[in-house]
């Protein structure tokens, strides 16, 4: 009873961001459900890409560590970096989640920050994958991240994003918003890439219960 009032009063309060919003609906729902699923997707995914321990991985919106810690346990220590808005979602993810036995034997590095700041990070990536992030993003933020992203990652690096394709590319709101679904034509995420110095490839269908397309992007 208790989690339907919450989830009432979220959909009525606007469907908050932030610490209300996780209150509300609970760290695993907040970042759209499908917890053990999409993390075991994303993960096997990035295996297929040929992700090996000893790489160092780059999470762009690592939210609750839902992939998180898959690939924690994964990599050599120190080889995960997690990037979040969010300060009180990583802060439920690492301790419910994670755990600070693990935290402390693998040694991933966290940067909360709410503009792409990568060079707060000690090490660079082979890898990237940000898993349901442009998904809520508007455009300006979208070439934000790609492009600081592309300063950033080492020579050859593959960065791996999902997206909602729509070719009507009906109106959206210029504003970012963790609970809005922003939906692009496949011509404008490929030019994204193209904008910001990357190659792109369109993988598309990955699986994705929810259909988001895959999308990835060469540092060359």
């Amino acid at each position: 009873m208790i989690e339907k009032l919450k989830a009432r009063a979220f959909v009525a309060l606007g469907k908050p961001d932030g610490r209300l919003g996780i209150w509300l609906l609970g760290h695993r729902q907040y970042v759209g459900g499908d917890w053990g699923a999409l993390g075991d997707l994303q993960f096997e995914f990035m295996l297929k890409m040929g992700l090996k321990p000893g790489h160092v991985l780059l999470d762009i919106g690592c939210g609750a560590l839902r992939g998180g810690v898959k690939f924690i346990d994964y990599l050599d220590e120190g080889n995960y970096l997690g990037l979040e808005r969010e300060k009180q979602l990583l802060k439920v993810g690492i301790k419910q989640e994670l755990g600070r036995e693990r935290m402390r034997r693998k040694s991933p590095q966290f940067v909360i920050s709410d503009r792409f700041e990568f060079d707060k990070f000690s090490r660079r990536p082979d890898f990237a994958i940000a898993q349901s992030l442009f998904t809520h993003l508007a455009e300006s933020d979208i070439l934000l991240c790609l492009e600081k992203l592309r300063r950033f990652m080492n020579p050859g690096g593959r960065f791996y994003a999902t997206f909602f394709i729509d070719e009507s590319h009906v109106n959206q709101s210029p504003r970012s918003h963790s609970h809005r679904s922003f939906r692009f034509p496949r011509a404008t995420v490929e030019d994204f890439g193209v904008k910001s110095g990357w190659n792109p490839r369109y993988i598309g269908d990955w699986g994705h219960p929810r259909r988001q397309a895959m999308v990835e992007y060469v540092a060359e």
